[in-house]
């Protein structure tokens, strides 16, 4: 068995498609690619038992997917006092960025 392996040079992991999602009548643009290292550290810190801990990751998480000019928009968005976004959206919001990320599809395929 070989102890060397050339991982490449760190080109895209494919063809680069926009990744945006919709909350309250306001379209979000997100970063078409995203370091590995940044879904790691949110699986990692998000478990975590302090909850503080995990709800900073969150918000972290948002600041390095999100392009500069909507994350100041989702940032506005968060604090208005009449459109609400809930925790649990937040979390869908999350969960599904992270599977597209991953590259996961979000549904299982339907076997035929």
């Amino acid at each position: 068995m070989t102890k060397y392996r050339d991982f490449g040079s760190g080109k895209s992991t494919g063809e680069k498609e926009p990744v945006t999602f919709k909350i309250h009548g306001e379209e979000f643009s997100c970063r078409e690619e995203l370091q590995g290292k940044t879904l790691l550290d949110l699986v990692a810190r998000s478990s975590a038992e302090d909850p503080a801990e995990a709800a900073k990751t969150i918000s972290s998480f948002f600041e390095s997917v999100l392009l500069e000019e909507s994350y100041k928009r989702f940032n506005t968005l968060l604090t208005h006092p009449d459109k609400i976004v809930s925790v649990e959206t937040l979390a869908e919001i999350s969960g599904w960025l992270v599977e597209v990320y991953a590259g996961r599809p979000e549904e299982e395929p339907k076997v035929s």
